[in-house]
């Protein structure tokens, strides 16, 4: 016997899905002529902007209304350019400048840029206050670790993005920066009583929801003083309570991707996970990326079976979609179009580099970058010096098994670059450092979130606060090595 079809687009409703591949498959726009509420788009999905823009016009042929979701932070998480590197410094750089109005154009910046090709809903920015050095998640894409920054800078991007009609969504609620474990893999746990919250974690949602945010996204982690035993995207207390009635936030609270382990192994699959949510107090369930026709299918007939019993509150639903549809509609309002300066990116990463010692006289050098990996939420993106070297040499280490003396014969007499990410929770980076600082002279350029260690051999410490295009420019610009 088949769904009811009433509650079956009343269940796609509060659904945004996914597809693989550049060209949307017909079940996909299928699904939108059915009521599903919008498609997130990955980096699988972009090959150019012409083929984009093809893409969400495919996708609105499908339903007009639709919500064409993008995580776009610049910095290190980009997807319209993950095959080169954004344009743009993340929010770490942001941060470290402290101009708001800065921030405030890069995001309209972006914002223009995803309008013109069609997308209305960006998963951006990030607010969580970095305060764990630790942290593998979050970093770079932290505005820093005061809260009253955070703040200032996440109202800032807010009011960039909506500026050019595209909704932006804060994430995490109610704060992933004090983590230090990634909710892509396992529930993490910040374990303090919300009076923590409401003065380290919590500032900068409260500037959002000031600054008139259309969503607000949902974090996969577990604060037992609220939660419970499970994770905030399930919890009343955090959505409803906290968000809602304290906060005063109107707009529609989106999930994290329920395919993250965070929320599916605590429900016991991405189904149970969606009803959870959805009695939760969340309106518009992000599945995750790895979607196909079955996966939506399974989704839609577990929320109806909740419907049928009792699990869910068909009003609780309604809203869901209402909310849904309400933030669709105010996408399609459009924004003001403002002229984005030439270069803006690469100027504000400049602006961002900070220099601790002597980098003068790096006359080709032989530049090492060590092997660090990627979140799931950067994705694999080109990063480093490599493209914007002249007359240098790019040699690849891996801490803790490439051997020090190997490099130091490669070196020769010339000074040595030690280009990384995230080096000082990096096994083997430390000791890497130390050992080629013993002979030669040794510039380390940090990429990823500087933490407080400094190598005391260097004989300079350079940092970024992010590995995008426009990062590695700026820190070849500032080494005098750029071509």
């Amino acid at each position: 016997m088949g769904l009811d079809p009433g509650l079956r687009r009343l269940a796609l409703g509060t659904l945004l899905a996914a597809y693989p591949g550049p060209v949307p498959p017909d079940w996909a726009v299928d699904l939108l002529a059915d009521g599903l509420a919008g498609h997130t788009l990955f980096g699988t999905n972009i090959h150019d902007p012409a083929q984009v823009a093809a893409t969400t016009a495919a996708l609105r042929a499908g339903r007009p209304d639709v919500l064409i979701a993008i995580d776009e932070e610049g910095g290190d998480v980009t997807r319209l350019a993950h095959a080169t590197g954004s344009p743009y410094p993340g929010n770490a750089a942001l941060g470290a400048v402290d101009d708001v109005t800065l921030t405030r154009q890069v995001y309209a910046a972006i914002g223009a840029e995803l309008a013109a090709l069609g997308i209305n809903l960006d998963l951006a920015p990030t607010v969580d206050v970095n305060t764990a050095d630790e942290n593998p998640v979050i970093g770079t894409r932290s505005f820093g670790a005061d809260p009253a920054r955070v703040a200032a800078h996440s109202a800032a991007a807010v009011a960039g993005l909506q500026s050019a009609g595209v909704a932006a969504c804060a994430k995490h609620f109610p704060g992933h920066g004090a983590t230090v474990a990634d909710s892509h893999y396992e529930l993490p746990t910040v374990d303090v009583p919300p009076a923590v919250l409401r003065e380290r974690d919590l500032p900068p949602f409260a500037a959002v929801v000031d600054a008139g945010v259309r969503a607000v996204m949902t974090a996969h982690i577990r604060v037992p003083a609220l939660t419970g035993d499970g994770p905030a995207t399930f919890s009343r207390a955090v959505l409803v309570d906290l968000l809602r009635r304290e906060y005063g936030f109107t707009g529609a609270v989106i999930t994290d991707a329920l395919e993250m382990k965070g929320a599916a192994l605590a429900a016991g699959g991405v189904g149970p996970a969606a009803v959870r949510a959805l009695a939760a107090g969340a309106d518009l369930l992000c599945i995750g990326a790895k979607v196909d026709a079955d996966l939506v299918a399974h989704v839609v007939e577990e929320i109806v079976a909740a419907l049928a019993d009792g699990r869910l509150d068909r009003a609780r639903v309604e809203e869901a979609a209402g909310r849904a549809a309400e933030l669709a509609a105010w996408t399609a309002a459009g924004g003001t179009a403002a002229t984005t300066p030439d270069g803006l990116g690469y100027a504000a990463a400049l602006r961002a580099v900070r220099v601790e010692g002597d980098v003068t006289g790096l006359t080709a050098p032989l530049v090492v970058q060590v092997h660090a990996a990627s979140t799931i939420a950067e994705g694999r993106v080109p990063w480093g010096l490599g493209p914007h070297l002249a007359g240098a040499e790019v040699v690849r280490a891996v801490a803790g098994e490439t051997d020090p003396d190997e490099l130091r014969r490669l070196a020769g007499e010339r000074p040595i670059v030690l280009v990384g990410r995230h080096l000082h929770r990096l096994p083997g980076a430390r000791e890497l450092v130390d050992a080629l600082a013993a002979t030669h002279p040794v510039t380390v350029v940090e990429m990823g979130w500087p933490g407080g260690w400094r190598p005391t051999g260097a004989r300079a410490f350079v940092t970024t606060y992010g590995a995008s295009h426009a990062n590695g420019r700026a820190a070849a610009q500032v080494l005098g090595l750029a071509g």
